[in-house]
């Protein structure tokens, strides 16, 4: 049975054509027919469609006959999330494979993206078929993207299959390459059952769905445990995709499927756990490679209308079912009310949340500024993680400070090399190694996280016309002379507008936000001060000027004490509504400090 399997996944740079291909691969098997057939099938969710990324991953089951050999065989493709953010989730994806399509487009060539996902493949064992698509584009060039592939990966040229996705020009040849180059599974069907948990989704009916691949046993109707959250279920159904779930009795070692579990704590099925029988939990070893869900970036949201505050509890605790990374608790601020704190994988993950709360939930959002996990050393030598600058203790029980550090790879043609040496300096990065890659040139840096997560990418985009690529991942903690940089609006400390900023760059930063701030922040009638400090020494200050009504307009004559006498009011009226007036702050307040 084993070896008419085939695992394999779609690994590529954002935009060289996966969802494309996938679709092709579809249609060209027979799985989905032309009536059914849709464009970016297999995602589902429509700001999927809209970005151009996969964000969650879903397997197929293809049933292919090779024509050259007259033998039937299944194809399992186990798609990946497109983006940084979701490297765990890639792979654990790919240790599900025996083998990849690398996919490089024809006009752009090897990218940050491509070479970071090609890695993950290769510690995992995985066997490589190179694609090279778009080869239909007027300003495709097919041989220097083979050379590519030959000089960096060291493929061999007979492996390399150059399609266009879009026409379906030479797909055909894929099929036929992938039971011939990537190898069948290994795992033995009489040993206890060993499956690896891919990912997860939660259905109101079924309750949490887990998408498994089998290494070894066979996966039948007997009681299940999970190793690294213990739980135990008895499982609703067993399944397949086709791309539809489709039931089936048992599923052996090397197929890829389904288990609903009744479970309904999405938070129980993780993703990279070990699925085994009850029975065979203690005497087994759980699969190499599990990691808890981290959470890089956290933000904070406050409804607009404080009213929707149970709303958008509501809306997060459902949106946490279909996503374990999902992580987030209440919270509250003087100035915005009721409030949730939410842990994110990455600063496009905090992006797709945000959009969906907006959009599927209709609830009016601010979110304040993201910032990362910091370490803090205080003088009792007690360790504190940091995940807002609101957590942070008074200065003078810090020790010391530590923050993430990113090992980050650009891809970048040599023309731009100098602007984004030159934007990686600002952004306190650290030269590795530089080499040339062809017509480019690939760059390896050090970079804090707390620098990539505000608008770095975008300026990254901005100063090489789009053409450079990021890729990063998380390597350590070092230690950083940091401080809080709290924002004061009228004497009141609005903490969700305070940031965690290097001591150097501080007084910078604090007249940028108060300058900011001061376009932003609607004028009242009275004045405003915007100040910026650390701890108690202010370092920056802008004053919003009052609304001036004249008060002596219907003065016609008279004596002049009685102009002073209004004056005088109106200045001791002014006095009093500075005391006591309220300013209320909009999203482009948040929005300045977002941008800084």
């Amino acid at each position: 049975m084993n070896q008419h399997i085939r695992n394999f996944s779609i690994i590529a740079h954002i935009d060289h054509g996966k969802t494309t291909l996938t679709d092709r691969l579809l249609q060209a098997t027979h799985t989905v027919s032309d009536r059914d057939m849709s464009e970016r099938l297999m995602d589902s969710n429509p700001i999927e469609k809209e970005r151009g990324i996969t964000i969650k991953l879903a397997p197929v089951r293809m049933e292919y006959l090779s024509e050259a050999i007259g033998e039937k065989f299944i194809y399992n493709l186990i798609d990946t999330p497109g983006h940084v953010d979701f490297g765990y989730e890639v792979s654990r994806s790919l240790a599900a494979c025996e083998g990849a399509l690398l996919i490089v487009d024809a006009t752009q060539g090897i990218q940050a993206q491509t070479l970071s996902n090609y890695e993950k493949a290769r510690e995992l064992g995985l066997d490589i078929l190179p694609v090279i698509n778009k080869i239909d584009l007027p300003s495709a060039d097919a041989d220097a993207v083979s050379l590519e592939l030959m000089e960096i990966f060291g493929l061999p040229e007979s492996s390399i299959v150059a399609i266009s996705a879009k026409t379906g020009l030479h797909v055909d040849k894929i099929l036929e390459k992938v039971h011939t180059q990537i190898r069948p599974p290994s795992g033995d069907p009489k040993k206890p059952l060993r499956a690896l948990v891919f990912t997860s989704q939660f259905d109101q009916h079924k309750g949490v769905i887990a998408y498994v691949k089998v290494v070894e046993g066979v996966l039948d109707t007997a009681k299940l445990q999970l190793l690294a959250t213990n739980a135990k279920f008895q499982p609703v159904e067993i399944g397949i995709f086709s791309p539809q779930m489709v039931p089936v009795k048992s599923l052996q070692a090397g197929e890829v499927g389904y288990v609903c579990t009744g479970l309904k704590d999405v938070s129980l099925v993780t993703v990279g756990d070990t699925l085994t029988t009850e029975a065979a939990a203690r005497e087994i070893s759980p699969l190499p490679g599990y990691k808890e869900p981290l959470a890089m970036v956290y933000m904070e949201f406050y409804p607009i209308n404080g009213d929707d505050f149970m709303l958008m509890q509501d809306a997060m605790e459902k949106l946490a079912l279909h996503d374990a990374a999902l992580r987030f608790t209440s919270t509250h601020s003087p100035a915005l009310g009721n409030g949730l704190r939410v842990g994110f994988l990455g600063i496009l993950h905090a992006e797709i949340v945000r959009e969906r709360l907006e959009r599927e939930f209709d609830i009016e959002l601010i979110a304040t500024s993201p910032s990362v996990t910091y370490q803090v050393i205080t003088q009792q030598n007690e360790e504190l993680e940091i995940k807002t600058p609101a957590d942070m203790p008074d200065p003078s029980q810090i020790k010391e400070i530590r923050e993430p550090i990113t090992h980050s790879v650009i891809f970048t043609p040599k023309e731009y090399l100098g602007a984004v040496i030159q934007l990686c300096e600002e952004h306190r990065g650290e030269l590795i190694s530089i080499q040339d890659v062809g017509t480019r040139v690939r760059a390896e840096y050090k970079i804090p996280l707390a620098e990539i997560i505000v608008q770095f990418h975008d300026q990254l985009k901005s100063v090489s016309s789009g053409f450079a690529s990021l890729e990063y991942d998380v390597e350590n903690y070092r230690t950083v002379n940091a401080v809080k940089l709290g924002i004061m609006v009228q004497g009141e400390v609005i903490e969700a507008l305070s940031v965690i900023v290097v001591k150097d760059q501080a007084e910078r930063i604090g007249r940028l936000l108060t300058k900011k701030l001061k376009e932003v922040i609607p004028r009242q009638l009275f004045e405003i001060p915007i100040q910026a400090a650390i701890g108690g020494k202010i370092v920056a200050r802008e004053t919003i000027s009052a609304y001036r009504k004249d008060v002596t307009a219907h003065l016609y004559g008279g004596d002049v004490t009685r102009r002073q006498k209004l004056l005088k009011k109106q200045a001791k009226g002014k006095k009093k509504m500075k005391e006591i007036g309220k300013v209320t702050l909009n999203q482009e307040a948040f929005m300045a400090v977002l941008e800084r």
